[in-house]
């Protein structure tokens, strides 16, 4: 299963984490980078897509600005960003030029995949790029997002632009072998966990967030990445990027860390979308009836269904749909304001009609606008 699936892998989003590629003390680790170029192009050679999402400009630029410290400030850290992106892309430049494989940098912030029309933007900017033989080189945009816009890691990131570019795979090479069944930095007896059909509750609360300034992430952060693209069909693959030769051994049929398989699958891009890049902006708790209407029956969901309304939103904007236990269960676009939904929740079609007149839209959330998380 696992040897026919990455071999049937043809396009692929690579995450390279800030640990492989830079240390604080030394700055940018020149030796991996050209190594993991050379890996990574003939991957392209061998007739695989590769979009590249890459740490390290943080990083990259503390060394470049001469700081002895990690930057604390929102403020400063786009500084040290905006230092070590041209720092990165240029050591990028010099390593896959020596293999003939053309790059191009591509900066993204969490509004530029919100936003309808221009995720769609960037969804031909990238394919047009592969299609020319050409790896992008993403990063989020650290220079101008702000807290309220960001990612917030690059594992996040690299989650959202496997929607995107539609991938085969999503592949995260980070500085530990995998998924162990305890940290192994604690726990000399723990096991590598080779593959992981269903990200359990138990498997997200072993995984901790990192111990390490330099890195945003952590263990939890890659699950939950594999997570997000699991629900739509793509499977990740951690891998240590620290080993040398274990890419291309893995692409040939070799063993090591760890694959999560997909849990749903493929799925329409506005679906994808919807699910796994917009933000809701307010929760709709349903009854029992309502779940099982829009889980299991694929209909569209009616204000009878809708017992409480949090939050604040306006027509159009994305919402989470909850069931009685607590769990985001699906999201969608609303066609009405949380002040009409509030107004017209647990009615039926003719009682509305007839209380409060004729509506605009009889569904809260029309199928088409709903994307099911489970």
């Amino acid at each position: 299963m696992r040897t026919r699936l990455l071999s049937k892998a043809r396009r692929l989003v690579i995450k390279i984490g800030s640990s492989i590629l830079a240390a604080r003390a030394a700055g940018l680790r020149l030796d991996q980078i050209h190594r993991l170029s050379g890996d990574i192009a003939q991957l392209t050679r061998d007739g695989r897509d590769v979009v590249l999402v890459s740490s390290g400009a943080i990083v990259a630029g503390i060394e470049k600005l001469g700081l002895t410290t990690y930057p604390q400030t929102l403020p400063l850290k786009q500084a040290a960003a905006s230092a070590g992106q041209s720092y990165l892309l240029r050591a990028y430049e010099n390593s896959f030029q020596d293999t003939g494989q053309r790059i191009a940098q591509v900066l993204l912030t969490h509004q530029d995949l919100a936003d309808r029309k221009r995720f769609l933007n960037a969804r031909h900017t990238l394919t047009t790029l592969l299609g020319l033989g050409v790896i992008p080189v993403i990063n989020e945009n650290d220079a101008v997002s702000v807290e309220e816009i960001r990612f917030g890691d690059n594992d996040t990131l690299a989650a959202q632009v496997a929607h995107l570019v539609d991938a085969d795979l999503l592949l995260i090479l980070s500085d530990v072998d995998g998924l162990f069944t305890r940290d192994p930095r604690r726990h000399p007896d723990a096991a590598l966990i080779g593959e992981v059909t269903d990200i359990t509750p138990e498997i997200e609360q072993g995984a901790g967030r990192s111990r390490s300034q330099d890195s945003r992430g952590g263990m939890m952060t890659k699950i939950e990445a594999a997570k997000l693209v699991g629900r739509f069909g793509i499977p990740t693959l951690l891998l240590n990027g620290d080993t040398p030769g274990l890419l291309p051994r893995v692409f040939a049929g070799g063993d090591g860390g760890t694959l999560f398989m997909p849990t749903g699958e493929k799925r329409h891009s506005r679906k994808h979308w919807i699910a796994g890049t917009l933000r809701a902006k307010g929760q709709l708790i349903l009854d029992a009836g309502a779940v099982d209407a829009l889980a299991h029956r694929g209909k569209s969901l009616l204000p009878s269904g809708i017992l409480e309304v949090k939050g604040a939103f306006v027509p159009g904007d994305p919402v989470s749909c909850i069931d009685t236990d607590g769990n985001e269960f699906a999201k969608g676009l609303v066609n009405m304001s949380s002040d009409v939904v509030a107004a017209i929740k647990g009615r039926r079609t003719q009682d509305i009609h007839r209380e409060l007149g004729a509506q605009d839209y009889e569904e809260v959330i029309h199928r088409d606008n709903l994307a099911l998380l489970l």
